[in-house]
């Protein structure tokens, strides 16, 4: 399917052409969650169940790695740990042979959430290459007979639970956000070279793990079609120029910290966010002004604020993500980060951005005004599991319980909401989806699939597999296919 086929069913205004299409298409799952990030390959029938007894086409053993897998031109390209050694794969989609393997530097080995993983970020592939993220070194490209193109070193990063953030490849650039506790920014690589074309430093971000989606705007009145990058960081959604990294818009009302992926539903973006359980409507705590803590805390007179001097509530316990400079002290900035955040909500947003494509800001390098809040939804949702839109109703994954919500993407209305009874789990993977089958895989390796809300509006499981290993990355899919990688290996499921 090609990406003006994808846009027809993801933002078709009846008969129109679309406000939106995907920039740089493949048609293929070459990059973290699919065409665009969306997490959907629409044309692609998949099997009912995933049951290694019945339904495994082959099995591949792999050294361990939080990577998605990702696929181009009848091969499977994902990142690993071999020993202590940062390393690209790449396998044969038909067969699961390794066709190469090669080791990146690694200069340090810095140490992360035990959630995350030093081989997470995801490979984006075109056809010129395959990129990787490892932040122990940076970013390298391979060509698809496994010579080295380039590399270019970047970090080393601080934040707290490691880098999370995969590249991506559109116009010509390959794509990385690199949001962390300071010097926060978007940068873009020229994908042929490696040379770095342009940098968009993100002063608001502080903590964050999206990766970014990129939209063509529909033509202007003298043919001129902008791209745009959409990007979630702390508290902003933010819109850059892919030819420029000027900002457009930057949109508030985001939570501190981002880990989803945005998607795109009805000419909206949407994006779920999830800080702290402090970030809740209704569970939230007032910090008080920078001055008026230094009068009743600070003990030693310095002008901050120590650990031991923070407010004796529930909120000290974040003195240490809110110690930007880790030097054990809080000072002014500092502070207001700390009341930003924890004034910030959860939640899932929806922006109109039917009228943002068009306006020609980003070249001029002045932002326009951000495209209003169309609806907003305040109750649970989750950190890590990213939005699905099929086309009429939103699916949203909660990362624990094996819940999961319907909503009119309109309103934000929740239209039902389903307990993956046999699935009752944590979730790290996001949701997948194919032309009329979900895909959801929980932490423990506990597979359920289900029929779509137009085809069972109870989504009741077709089946559900216990795999019996743990799994954080998120499936492939081709037409029949799904490659599913879990701690231990990966897996093909699918018609023999």
């Amino acid at each position: 399917m090609s990406c003006t086929q994808v846009c027809l069913v993801v933002l078709s205004l009846c008969g129109q052409e679309p406000l939106h299409r995907i920039a740089d298409g493949t048609g293929e799952w070459s990059r973290f969650r699919g065409p665009n990030g969306a997490g959907r390959l629409a044309e692609a029938a998949l099997p009912d169940r995933l049951d290694p007894a019945q339904d495994l086409v082959w099995r591949t053993p792999l050294p361990p790695g939080h990577s998605s897998p990702v696929l181009f031109g009848g091969r499977v390209y994902l990142t690993a740990l071999d020993g202590e050694s940062l390393c690209t794969l790449c396998l044969d989609a038909e067969r699961g042979e390794v066709l190469w393997k090669r080791v990146a530097p690694r200069p340090r080995a810095i140490e992360v959430d035990g959630r995350n993983h030093p081989a997470s970020p995801t490979p984006a592939v075109d056809a010129q290459g395959v990129y990787v993220f490892f932040p122990d070194y940076g970013v390298l490209a391979y060509d698809h007979t496994a010579e080295e193109l380039w590399r270019v070193p970047l970090g080393p990063f601080v934040n707290d639970y490691g880098m999370g953030a995969s590249p991506i490849v559109a116009g010509g650039l390959v794509l990385l956000a690199c949001d962390q506790a300071r010097d926060s920014y978007l940068v873009a690589l020229d994908s042929k070279t490696g040379a770095e074309r342009w940098r968009a430093h993100r002063p608001e971000a502080r903590s964050g793990h999206c990766t970014p989606i990129v939209v063509d705007g529909a033509p202007s009145a003298d043919g001129r079609r902008t791209s745009t990058v959409y990007l979630p960081g702390s508290f902003l959604l933010s819109a850059y120029d892919l030819a420029s990294g000027a900002l457009r818009w930057a949109a508030p009302g985001l939570s501190f910290e981002m880990k989803s992926v945005p998607i795109l539903a009805n000419g909206r973006v949407l994006i779920n966010g999830y800080g702290s359980p402090l970030n809740q409507p209704g569970q939230q705590i007032a910090v008080p002004d920078f001055d008026a803590a230094l009068a009743e805390r600070d003990a030693d007179d310095d002008g901050r604020i120590a650990a031991d001097e923070m407010p004796p509530n529930r909120a000290s316990m974040w003195f240490p993500s809110v110690d930007l400079d880790r030097d054990t002290k809080l000072d002014r900035g500092e502070w207001a980060f700390f009341q930003a955040a924890l004034a910030s909500q959860n939640g899932l947003l929806a922006f109109s951005i039917a009228s943002t494509e068009n306006d020609g800001e980003g070249d001029s390098g002045a932002a326009s005004t951000p495209p209003p809040l169309v609806w907003a939804y305040r109750r649970t949702v989750p950190q890590l599991p990213s939005l699905l839109f099929d086309g009429e109703v939103l699916y949203m994954l909660q990362d624990s319980g094996g819940l999961l919500v319907v909503l009119d993407p309109d309103t934000g209305e929740a239209l039902t909401t389903v307990r993956l009874t046999a699935a009752v789990d944590t979730y790290y993977a996001s949701p997948v989806m194919g032309r009329d089958r979900i895909v959801v895989v929980s932490e423990h390796g506990l597979v359920s699939v289900l029929p779509t809300f137009a085809v069972d509006p109870t989504l009741s499981p077709l089946a559900v597999t216990d795999l019996g290993e743990k799994v954080y990355a998120t499936p492939a899919l081709a037409p029949g296919r799904v490659y599913l990688r879990t701690t231990a290996a990966l897996y093909c499921f699918g018609v023999r």
